[in-house]
């Protein structure tokens, strides 16, 4: 790929904005175009976890990625603070991922072997210690797995800072404007918008689960990014708080500074259906007080949700299109977006501006679902 002096980016997520920002850094003129204000998609309802030792397995290339992205995590934070000037709350108190069956029980011992063969700290807990360590939880769990390294951040503070800095970087927002088709003509990439045409060297599409729904001249098949609808409850809490994320089979538990918490998180196939639900709500209030029984004294603040963008290898789809020059894609990260923004946006950053192709494109490259 020629190297491009201006990039419109497609979607104003948590994903588009680190993409923006990061290209942005690196001296490239760049618009971002969304119809949403920023991180109004499914960033909205992330709670912001940065974990991957608890859903990425070995031997999956998606804990490759993962484990790559939090390792960035910490200069990324400082960088995008300083270039904003917006102080977002990023912690790294680690997390506590609890058992309440045998069968979970042993997977948590499964992973603290694969933690001990990697060098990274953690202690596998019985169920009295998991208790000395948080008081708060409750009986039914017979063991835990604390991983120290993990943390949480406030993914629509830090989307939000991402596009400031990104601004101060010189990159123009282009809100309220829903992109319709992509198309090139003599070298020019252009974008249609329901408020007109943007023409530029290149395209970003980082569009989340609206990825698939933008028509691409000359490509026939699609991104295959589907919508999974995911709920979250923001819970007011009085008292002792928990110390630190809390992760079981059927929630998680994500405690702020403010004295608040976070609930999450529905997987739900509903399509494009943005609704919060009383199955949704109520399957994540009986998880959260079946774990942590002093949450039935929690105000209800509020429920959101976002519709997370999937691939069927549940990878993200990252690279360069075969068919379109100048067209990358950066979509599909799943419940993954805010973990692997800092790596996203550095790979997609080095193949556009300096044609430096990360071997790990290979993995998540969209040829992997033909001609794109």
């Amino acid at each position: 790929m020629a190297r491009p002096s201006d990039i419109i980016v497609v979607g104003a997520g948590i994903v588009g904005c680190a993409v923006a920002h990061e290209l942005a850094r690196r001296g490239a003129s760049v618009e971002i175009v969304d119809e949403r204000p920023v991180g109004m998609g499914a960033t909205q309802a992330s709670a912001g976890v940065l974990a991957p030792f608890i859903e990425a397995r070995e031997g999956s290339p998606l804990l490759e990625l993962t484990v790559r992205s939090l390792d960035l995590f910490d200069s990324f934070m400082e960088r995008v603070s300083a270039e904003s000037g917006v102080a977002v709350s990023y912690r790294r108190t680690g997390t506590l991922d609890v058992a309440v069956t045998d069968a979970e029980l042993h997977a948590l011992r499964t992973t603290a072997d694969v933690l001990a063969r990697r060098g990274v700290p953690a202690l596998l807990l019985d169920a009295q210690a998991v208790r000395a360590e948080e008081p708060l939880i409750g009986d039914g769990v017979i063991g835990g797995l604390q991983i120290d390294s993990h943390g949480f951040v406030a993914a629509g503070d830090l989307t939000r800072a991402l596009a400031a800095a990104a601004r101060r970087r010189g990159a123009q927002l282009i809100e309220r404007g829903r992109v319709r088709r992509i198309t090139r003509s003599n070298g020019d990439m252009t974008v249609e918008t329901d408020r007109g045409s943007l023409t530029s060297n290149a395209v970003v599409l980082a569009a989340g689960s609206w990825s698939g729904e933008i028509a691409i001249d000359g490509v026939s098949a699609t991104v295959p990014v589907r919508p999974v609808r995911g709920q979250l409850l923001h819970l007011g809490w009085t008292g002792t708080p928990l110390r630190r994320v809390t992760w079981s089979g059927r929630c998680y538990l994500v405690p702020w500074e403010d004295g608040t918490l976070l609930v999450g998180a529905t997987v739900e196939e509903a399509g494009f259906d943005e609704r919060t639900t009383v199955a949704g709500v109520r399957d994540l209030l009986d998880a959260v007080c079946d774990l942590v029984p002093r949450a039935w004294t929690a105000e209800f603040r509020s429920a959101r949700v976002g519709l997370r963008p999937a691939t069927t290898d549940n990878l993200p789809v990252i690279g360069a299109s075969a068919v379109v020059p100048n067209l990358m894609y950066a979509t599909g990260h799943y419940r993954n977006g805010v973990l692997l923004a800092p790596l996203t946006a550095q790979l997609v950053a080095d193949a556009m501006l300096e044609n430096k192709i990360d071997p790990m494109l290979a993995t998540v490259s969209p040829s992997r679902f033909g001609e794109l």
